[in-house]
């Protein structure tokens, strides 16, 4: 039947909030956001485009972000998180709240919220590191995995340009001071088809929505506390896919490609007016390479 239904999923006291569209008994498809990403970065014309090539999709807010749980205390020091990612990633200073395991047990709690015993999982930047994890973790529950903007956590792979990394922290006493300094790391982080007027609506959704820049601080801990895959992904069994872009100054396309050779069999696809974002007039692409995918979980 289709419908849109949004509805809180728990794993252990952390709620998860999500929204599923189309038929539910179509294929799942879970998208996973990335840092301090919610789920409306994931437009009505995207959700549309795949639910009608006939996938159920599921989007969710990861905690510390939209109307999933917060996690409570003081955050660490956004800026002095950035500077130990550019040293030595160490996090012996720190006591992280949770990790990316946690995150990708979250989405299975929205699985099992939805009754949905398998799905495909589509997950860029921190979403694709989740979805790794979860290749590696919850292999059942798994019909493919698409790994996107992203990387294996290993040091002096998939690195940010220093310029692109300060633009992580918000910036910002007021609506419009965040909006704005949004969408300047938004232009910096982007590719060539940057397009200012959507950036701006996305920014300016995302605050009223819910402005929550503590959250940023937990999930980056979060995954310097997990550490590299790279022992892992060559285990991963799961069909799988990696999506990158040639102009990503936040993730260089030296991650996707590590990710890529690591996990056996993974098609990597690089896009090379792509950077750190998802441009609408690339979104054809997206779905078509994604649908290849599919036909070999078939």
């Amino acid at each position: 039947m289709t419908q849109e239904l949004a509805g809180m999923a728990r794993n252990g006291e952390t709620e998860l909030h999500y929204v599923a569209s189309g038929d539910s008994s179509d294929p799942a498809l879970l998208f996973i956001n990335g840092l301090g990403s919610q789920l409306i970065n994931f437009l009505p014309d995207w959700v549309m485009r795949f639910r009608d090539s006939g996938f159920y999709v599921i989007r969710m807010d990861n905690r510390d972000v939209g109307m999933s749980s917060k996690t409570s205390g003081d955050p660490p020091n956004m800026e002095a998180l950035i500077d130990g990612w550019f040293k030595d990633r160490s996090v012996e200073n720190y006591t992280a709240a949770y990790d990316l395991s946690d995150m990708a047990a979250d989405c299975v709690a929205v699985l099992d919220a939805l009754d949905v015993k398998r799905a495909h999982v589509w997950g860029m930047s921190m979403g694709g590191m989740i979805a790794q994890t979860l290749a590696i973790q919850h292999a059942d529950r798994l019909r493919s995995m698409t790994s996107v903007m992203s990387t294996t956590g290993e040091p002096g792979v998939g690195q940010s340009t220093p310029e692109s990394a300060a633009q992580l922290v918000a910036v910002g006493n007021d609506r419009e001071d965040v909006v704005n300094s949004a969408v300047a790391a938004r232009r910096l982080h982007s590719g060539s088809l940057y397009e200012e007027s959507w950036a701006r609506s996305l920014e300016e959704a995302a605050y009223d929505r819910c402005y929550h820049p503590q959250g940023k601080s937990w999930q980056l801990l979060a995954i310097m506390t997990s550490g590299s895959r790279a022992k892992q992904l060559p285990m991963v069994t799961t069909p799988a896919m990696v999506v990158h872009g040639r102009l990503d100054p936040l993730v260089q396309l030296d991650g996707g490609e590590a990710t890529a050779a690591l996990i056996p069999g993974a098609e990597l696809v690089i896009h090379d007016q792509m950077g750190h974002d998802i441009p609408e007039p690339l979104w054809g692409h997206y779905l078509t390479d994604f649908q290849r995918l599919v036909e070999r979980t078939n």
